[in-house]
Order: C-alpha cells, then sequence, then structure tokens
C-alpha cells in the first residue's frame, strides 16, 4: 500500500477512479462510470479507501434491499415474524487495487462495511452480498457468510452476529 494513513469515505469527485484496476472489468467499469451516478441518485452508497485522499484502491458499496423469509434457513426463520419479506443490506461491490492485493484490505473495507451497517438506525435483519466469482465466494465463506440454498452467489449473515464481530452493541 502507498505511505499515509488509510481512510475509508464516501466517494467524491476529488477521487481518482481511472487509476483503479482490481481484474474484473465489471468492478472497475462501475466504479469508473457507474459509482458517481448511482451515489447522486441514492440507489447505492459507495465508499472508496484512499492513503492519499485521491487514489483509489479500494471501495465497496453498501444499500438496502430485502429478503425472502423463505430464502432464510429453516433454523433461523422459525425465530422469525411472518412477514414475506425481511428488511436487509446489500453489500453490492467490494474490490481492491491490484497493487495492494494480499495486503489485507479486503478483510477491511469487509469489517467498515459491516460497522457502518450495524451503526445504521435503520433495521436490517441481515446483510447480503452476491460473489462475483469462485475466488470472492471464498472470502465470503472465510468471512462467516453462509450460501443461500438454491443461489450459487448469494450469502448472508445476521446483523446481530455482525454486531457482535465488530463489537458493536
Amino acid at each position: 500500500m502507498d505511505r499515509g494513513i488509510l481512510r475509508i469515505q464516501p466517494l467524491a469527485t476529488t477521487h481518482d477512479r481511472l487509476g483503479f484496476s482490481c481484474g474484473v472489468p465489471a468492478l472497475d467499469r462501475y466504479l469508473r462510470e457507474q459509482a458517481g451516478q448511482d451515489a447522486r441518485r441514492r440507489v447505492a452508497a459507495p465508499f472508496v479507501a484512499t492513503t492519499d485522499g485521491v487514489r483509489v484502491i479500494g471501495f465497496y458499496t453498501l444499500s438496502a434491499t430485502s429478503i425472502e423469509l423463505s430464502d432464510i434457513p429453516p433454523a433461523q426463520a422459525r425465530k422469525l415474524p411472518r412477514y414475506p419479506r425481511l428488511p436487509a443490506t446489500l453489500l453490492g461491490r467490494l474490490a481492491t487495487d491490484l497493487s495492494v492485493r494480499g495486503t489485507g484490505l479486503g478483510r477491511v473495507l469487509l469489517v467498515d462495511a459491516i460497522t457502518r451497517a450495524v451503526r445504521s438506525e435503520i433495521a436490517s435483519f441481515t446483510m447480503v452480498l452476491d460473489a462475483k466469482d469462485e475466488s470472492a465466494a471464498s472470502f465470503c465463506a472465510r468471512e462467516g457468510f453462509i450460501r443461500l440454498p438454491g443461489t450459487p452467489i448469494r450469502f448472508v449473515r445476521r446483523m446481530d452476529d455482525l454486531a457482535a464481530v465488530v463489537g458493536a452493541p
């Protein structure tokens, strides 16, 4: 990583998105071309990691979503109200620049996203992640997220469990 203090902050026009490359063209294109629009339209909240306030070395997005009660594992669903859909937080995208691969920045971004989601004053039963590929799916599984049955890429983890991970009440 570049020298400097790592900061994770909302995407701003001052951030250099053009130099970012994670090796997944769809994620690179999203950050360069779509993330700013999504932020302005309030359909996703992109957060970027930087050590100099300009160069983006990682990013993630958060947004509100919902999950079907029938998609929740039965052991957890038994303890929930019978609403057809439950509120959730979507960690839509998470990527790190190739220059910082293997430094643990992906986990730092995940913990930051969890912390922001847990601290939100809006109810959310679970965090949902959609893995882009098997490497991302392995990352989700290593971080304790559970693959939903019948969906090869969708993972969930209860918000109360995540609160314990980040030491929040």
